[in-house]
């Protein structure tokens, strides 16, 4: 038994970082926990990036606030068959800052990982903030990161900033399950010509240097941020086409990263 796990009911623990923000992490890891409960998995999805809280309004609960059960245990938000909590979920309008100090914000995230009422999950996914700092040091002390998943886009920017986030993870010894490169490509809706905007093949050198998993390409397209904005993930609201992307990456994800199979 992990000595300091603060989420012994998570069968297994999957964080979701970056090494700079705006690469879509919050998108990435919103749509693959949907899709893990498409497959019919008890999922929760912590939003860590307590600075930038984009999941619930991603997932359609950003109307919600916290509420307490009988047992004095926050109660998540629900929606597309996952859990979701937020310190979104805890201020008194969306547009509230946290203008806290990093250890008052990993005090709320230790809070939100013993005092929700979870339930039993297969997966805990935890959204966390880009960067390499307080957050990302406290989740690798308390909890038994089962993998942990990168997101970049292919700009030689994005792949400096998360070679070093790859590099944090190593040196704390959490397993990396793999990378995902996010806008990775633009394909023009009229002449369906494919550009490559952010530039070609990032993460898959970083995969190639660190010797981790590629597990696949997301598309920079302009559906994808349309259901997002709405609150209707693509793996769930889109067609077939744009649901593949994120249920390849899972199937990728499992096939690299055997200790992922409850």
């Amino acid at each position: 038994m992990y000595k300091n796990n603060k989420a012994p009911y998570a069968k297994k623990i999957i964080a979701i970082t970056s090494g700079k923000g705006g690469v879509g992490k919050s998108t990435v890891s919103a749509n693959l926990c949907v899709a893990l409960a498409q497959e019919g998995y008890k999922v929760g999805l912590l939003d860590a990036d307590v600075y930038g809280p984009n999941i619930p309004r991603m997932l359609q609960v950003d109307d919600q606030r916290l509420r307490w059960n009988e047992k004095d245990k926050m109660i998540p938000s629900q929606n597309f068959g996952i859990k979701i909590m937020s310190v979104a979920l805890t201020t008194p309008s969306p547009d509230t800052p946290l203008v806290w100090r990093s250890s008052v914000a990993v005090s709320a995230l230790i809070q939100f990982l013993e005092d929700v009422d979870w339930g039993e999950l297969d997966f805990l996914v935890i959204d966390m903030p880009p960067g390499t700092g307080d957050v990302q040091l406290t989740m690798a002390q308390e909890l038994p990161i089962t993998a942990a998943l990168l997101v970049t886009t292919p700009q030689n920017i994005s792949c400096d900033d998360v070679s070093r986030a790859i590099v944090m993870l190593k040196e704390t010894n959490v397993h990396i399950g793999g990378i995902v490169e996010n806008m990775s490509f633009f394909i023009a809706p009229d002449t369906k010509k494919r550009y490559e905007i952010f530039g070609k093949g990032g993460a898959e050198k970083l995969s190639q240097i660190y010797d981790i998993p590629f597990l696949g390409k997301i598309p920079l397209d302009m559906r994808i941020r349309e259901f997002c904005d709405l609150g209707k993930p693509p793996v769930a609201s889109g067609d077939k086409n744009l649901k593949k992307y994120y249920k390849d990456i899972i199937t990728n994800l499992f096939k690299t990263c055997i200790s992922l199979k409850v």
